[in-house]
């Protein structure tokens, strides 16, 4: 088993439910009585600035799925829940799922980077991140706590108590 955590994003198609549609899906990958998530957030959007604001969170669980079985899982449910692949990098999604980190493993080929290259700048992954695992340590070295501290909220707002 690896422990992964998995970041949720979606802001068309009613958010909030394509979200917890989504986190749903996540229990079949996961090993019994492991999948946890974060607070989900509501933040503003990375790409352009005309679209909804998006419903953020993170999950953590172990798997026994190898790294790409896991990405295919992944996007599978990203496709059941509406979300149409585009060209448009940064632009609006019924949902998007993304592999932040497997285990301790690194991982850069054509259809999978992890650790996930966005994350350390990423509010919207940083402070769901730190809800599961305040003492986190990423593959690199670098401390979750380190991170927060250089990464402001940048509206970012909790929809929900923990």
């Amino acid at each position: 088993m690896t422990t992964v955590f998995v970041a949720l994003g979606a802001n068309l198609n009613q958010p909030l439910a394509r979200i917890q549609a989504a986190q749903q899906a996540l229990a079949a990958l996961a090993e019994p009585n492991s999948l946890r998530h974060s607070r989900l957030y509501s933040s503003k959007p990375m790409g352009p600035a005309d679209q909804p604001d998006y419903v953020n969170g993170v999950s953590v669980f172990n798997t026994p799925l190898t790294p790409h079985s896991l990405l295919d899982a992944l996007q599978d449910i990203e496709q059941r829940e509406g979300r149409v692949r585009k060209d448009e990098r940064w632009g609006p999604r019924a949902l998007d799922l993304d592999l932040l980190l497997y285990g301790e493993q690194h991982i850069d080929d054509e259809r999978l980077t992890v650790p996930h290259y966005g994350m350390k700048q990423r509010e919207f992954v940083l402070y769901p991140l730190a809800d599961l695992a305040p003492g986190l340590v990423l593959p690199c070295g670098t401390s979750l706590s380190s991170l927060l501290q250089q990464c402001p909220l940048n509206g970012m707002t909790p929809l929900s108590e923990q």
